[in-house]
């Protein structure tokens, strides 16, 4: 995106205007850098929370012992609540179009695998997740998939 710059043959005129780019330029930078900044701040707070979770989780299936997975569904519930929320920070952090379809799967899949709606209603969320993985394997560049891949394949 080249963003024409307007040009002035009166050097006075074409000084306000360079100055009034380069205002322009710093103050998008500042609130670039600013947003950034509140966005990992954000996806912190969002950590300590599910890390606040999971220990609660813990705590309870310890407390309750056996008991505590004779209601799955509840369970389920918790944990797949907490995997959810990890996939949003990652989205957070690397906000890029493989890792926003990543998000929606784990969600839609979540809402399917917990949800004891009509089947009218887990069709459709199949046809959402059908439709999110033809969107990745379409419109998402095969670069940008690789890269997830090489990263999966660091750690």
């Amino acid at each position: 995106m080249s963003e024409k710059i307007p040009h002035s043959d009166n050097p006075k005129i074409q000084a306000k205007i360079d100055k009034a780019v380069h205002r322009d330029s710093v103050i998008d930078h500042t609130l670039r850098w600013v947003l950034h900044y509140i966005e990992r701040f954000i996806a912190v707070m969002t950590i300590l929370a599910l890390l606040g979770s999971l220990a609660l989780e813990l705590y309870h299936m310890v407390m309750s012992g056996a008991g505590y997975f004779g209601d799955v569904e509840t369970m389920l519930h918790h944990i797949l609540t907490i995997v959810v929320g990890l996939e949003f920070v990652r989205m957070l952090i690397d906000t890029t179009p493989a890792n926003i379809l990543e998000v929606l799967t784990v969600a839609i899949t979540r809402h399917v695998v917990l949800s004891h709606d009509d089947p009218w209603s887990n069709v459709a969320c199949i046809a959402c997740i059908a439709g999110l993985f033809a969107i990745r394997r379409y419109l998402v560049r095969r670069s940008e998939l690789r890269e997830e891949m090489v990263e999966v394949e660091d750690l």
